[in-house]
């Protein structure tokens, strides 16, 4: 956990970004982030995208089945309306949401919320994803996680898709994607 210096007894924020491939852990690091905050009595709420669907409605799952309560929004700046009086904000899957939500980080940040994100830097074609990248540069703290690749084992950092689809947002989890290092993402993709 970071912990930012209050020399005068005022409340700081600041934005922690968890980000990396599918499959890296970001949700699982999210999740034991907002349980230490819980442990610590700090009013917390946590987001995600109304589209992610995939594990549970209401819940943030990760791929090993952890989960914490959420709540689905559809726009970023319904976190604004939601968040008086919160200490810490988590956002998963923030690659799914607007580009408005680089600016609604900051904001919480500038008015002493700790915001913790978590959310795909790369899209399945290697190419920066959604608001991640701004909320990257805007960020006091980035985590990157890695997975295994599952064609040989190293560290692997790109979402490969196994499926035809051209679209950038398709849900999916090891029936439609699976980690790969840079050498085999581009042998693949060639």
């Amino acid at each position: 956990m970071f912990i930012e210096p209050n020399l005068r007894g005022e409340r700081r924020g600041w934005i922690e970004v968890i980000c990396g491939s599918m499959f890296s852990g970001k949700t699982e690091e999210l999740i034991r982030r907002l349980k230490r905050v819980k442990i610590a009595n700090l009013k917390v709420e946590i987001f995600k995208p109304t589209i992610d669907v995939r594990y549970d409605e209401l819940n943030i799952v990760s791929h090993d089945t952890t989960s914490i309560l959420s709540t689905p929004i559809d726009h970023s700046q319904k976190i604004l309306l939601m968040a008086a009086d919160v200490d810490v904000i988590g956002i998963d899957e923030a690659q799914f949401f607007d580009d408005q939500l680089p600016e609604v980080c900051d904001e919480l940040a500038s008015k002493g919320t700790r915001v913790i994100v978590a959310g795909l830097d790369m899209d399945y074609l290697g190419k920066p994803f959604g608001p991640m990248p701004v909320i990257m540069a805007k960020a006091d703290y980035v985590t990157k996680v890695h997975a295994i690749c599952m064609k040989c084992g190293n560290i692997a950092n790109y979402s490969f898709r196994k499926v035809a689809n051209a679209e950038q947002v398709m849900l999916g989890a090891k029936d439609a994607y699976e980690p790969r290092c840079r050498k085999c993402y581009n042998e693949e993709k060639s």
